[in-house]
């Protein structure tokens, strides 16, 4: 019977395998005084996921602002870059991670991404985000990116950059997230707000981030 031990481990292994992998992917709330809009966190990026989730439930966002808002570019929040400056004292929220880059993961209009500095790591700031606005790309435009920053776009993501668009030039260079799956017009209202020329909103814009549970996620998805 002794043989049989090894082959119901492996079996068992194997059924787990699968419910790991289908592990369900949690949300957010993101809204200003301009709309709101839902993110589903990839499990694709856990370091980056559970960092955001703690700091949300912690409601450390909710003390912050879009500070920097850039219409076709990006809408960036958080804490800013001066506050990661090396002569200062960083709270013990404020540190880097490693990045997660994943090709299937990219820049297209509404992916939540984390900002950094210019650090040879490509590490990410653990307080700062960003959603992308972007534009739209040519064949040909994607193809210089492509070959300036050795990329490489498959047929649905040129598909997706041609026709909604996003900023493909991030792409493995700052970790994508999540994304916005419903409320895409939250980039249209707050990109609408008045700005300087180094897109520093006028009136401030403040932010409410909160983690929603499966029936509020439902609940939302299904509204529409």
């Amino acid at each position: 019977m002794s043989i049989f031990k090894p082959l119901i481990a492996c079996l068992l292994c194997c059924l787990l395998i699968p419910a790991a992998a289908q592990q369900k992917n949690q949300y957010v709330k993101i809204e200003t005084a301009q709309g709101y809009c839902i993110v589903k966190l990839y499990n694709e990026t856990p370091i980056h996921r559970d960092n955001f989730i703690k700091l949300v439930k912690a409601r450390y966002f909710d003390a912050t602002t879009f500070n920097r808002i850039l219409k076709g570019f990006v809408i960036q929040g958080g804490d800013p870059d001066s506050l990661y400056d090396k002569s200062k004292t960083l709270k013990p929220e404020q540190k880097w991670i490693q990045p997660e880059f994943n090709t299937a993961l990219f820049h297209k209009r509404g992916a939540l991404a984390m900002g950094r500095d210019d650090n040879k790591a490509k590490a990410s700031f653990t307080t700062q985000i960003y959603l992308v606005d972007g534009q739209t790309w040519t064949n040909e435009q994607l193809d210089a990116i492509e070959k300036k920053n050795g990329l490489h776009f498959t047929e649905a993501q040129r598909e997706t950059y041609r026709t909604i668009g996003g900023t493909p030039f991030l792409d493995q260079n700052y970790t994508v997230f999540g994304e916005i799956v419903k409320g895409m017009d939250f980039i249209d209202k707050v990109t609408a707000v008045k700005v300087n020329k180094d897109g520093n909103p006028d009136k401030e814009v403040w932010m409410k981030v909160m983690v929603l549970t499966d029936k509020e996620v439902e609940q939302e998805l299904k509204a529409g």
